[in-house]
């Protein structure tokens, strides 16, 4: 993605280079996280019990809180093409970094919420060693110390309280998380990592 936009912004201004790296995602990943967005919003915005948003969320057809969700995502999503794009390719690199390792705790304080047989992809992982779960963070914050200046290494708390606030809903609601959790948790936490590093370079 930082690869396209670079790419991009060689030739196109920014804005549009950054719009040419989201549809290059969209179609490299099959919008996989997008449509885990997607259903998330339809269920925990349509569901009011466990059963209930579970049963949405695994319809294939989209609701309207599915489209809404989308919609306000995207157009959040676009709004940090405003920024200059060597800073834009560093923080779009390091925020996809640190939120799947925010992202990746799920399956270490939550239990998967449906039974193996009834998950889309047949596949229920187990909590992280604690090898694992080293080799994750550095995975995740070893970018932010290189490729960022101190005054955005502020931006990493956002995918935390993001992350946070999902956990007490899954927990909430659906007493675990969900491949669509997933996938919409990670597109959140990285949406307020950009927005957050987009709001400390503005203001």
């Amino acid at each position: 993605m930082v690869a396209i936009l670079w790419l991009a912004g060689q030739i196109f201004p920014v804005s549009t280079a950054w719009i040419m790296a989201i549809i290059a995602r969209l179609l490299i990943t099959g919008c996989l996280h997008e449509d885990g967005l997607a259903d998330f919003m339809d269920g925990f915005g349509g569901g009011s019990t466990k059963e209930r948003t579970l049963s949405i969320m695994k319809d294939s057809h989209i609701g309207s809180y599915g489209v809404i969700g989308l919609i306000s995502y995207f157009l959040l999503l676009i709004q940090p093409g405003k920024l200059p794009l060597e800073i834009l390719c560093a923080i779009v690199f390091c925020g996809d970094c640190w939120s799947k390792f925010c992202v990746s705790q799920l399956i270490n304080v939550l239990p998967y919420a449906r039974k193996e047989e009834d998950s889309k992809a047949k596949v229920i992982y187990n909590r992280m060693a604690p090898v694992e779960w080293l080799i994750s963070f550095i995975g995740g914050i070893v970018p932010l110390t290189i490729f960022l200046s101190m005054k955005l290494w502020l931006a990493a708390i956002f995918p935390i309280l993001t992350f946070s606030l999902l956990y007490l809903l899954m927990k909430q609601r659906l007493q675990g998380y969900t491949g669509d959790c997933c996938g919409a948790a990670f597109l959140l936490c990285e949406l307020s990592f950009l927005f957050g590093s987009f709001g400390i370079l503005c203001y």
